[in-house]
């Protein structure tokens, strides 16, 4: 925590009158105040600090309209799902597969599952990739409004599915 501490003393003039008829001076001296002057103390800490930059950087990616959707592949126990497995998310918004854990994962839009006119070979993983190790990422933003299927190849037999509304 920083401290600032700011005093200043200020002088005083005082002036003494003759003590008898014939001194025709006038004698000045200068003194410290004895009233104390008030201290400015400004205090501010680290975590003070550390919030106001991150609601800073909040807000300017909430206005610059930069924000992501992360999601997990494999729960965080080892289960072979999508965390979440259905969501919802804003039209051009970019959207985060993570791998966590159960791998090798990826992502295939379910061309049967599409909104009409999408090109799932345009937002899927070919079939030959894989993510396969921990923190890993796929990213695709979807723009077509509507809902979307996907599924990881290798676990679909065990369910791992998901799906996507972008409205």
């Amino acid at each position: 925590m920083a401290t600032v501490n700011a005093t200043a003393a200020v002088p005083s003039l005082t002036v003494v009158k003759p003590t008898t008829a014939t001194t025709s001076r006038l004698t000045a001296s200068a003194k410290p105040a004895t009233a104390p002057i008030p201290r400015l103390t400004i205090k501010s800490s680290l975590k003070q600090l550390a919030t106001a930059v991150v609601a800073t950087a909040a807000g300017a990616m909430l206005a610059g309209n930069a924000m992501a959707f992360d999601v997990k592949l494999g729960s965080d126990d080892g289960g072979l799902v999508f965390q979440p497995s259905t969501f919802t998310v804003p039209s051009g918004e970019k959207i985060v597969f993570i791998n966590n854990a159960g791998f090798p994962h990826n992502v295939v839009f379910d061309e049967d599952d599409v909104p009409p006119g999408v090109d799932v070979s345009k937002i899927s993983m070919s079939d030959e990739d894989y993510l396969n190790g921990p923190g890993e990422t796929y990213a695709v933003t979807l723009t077509v409004k509507g809902t979307y299927g996907f599924y990881c190849a290798p676990h679909q037999g065990a369910g791992m599915a998901g799906k996507v509304t972008v409205n």
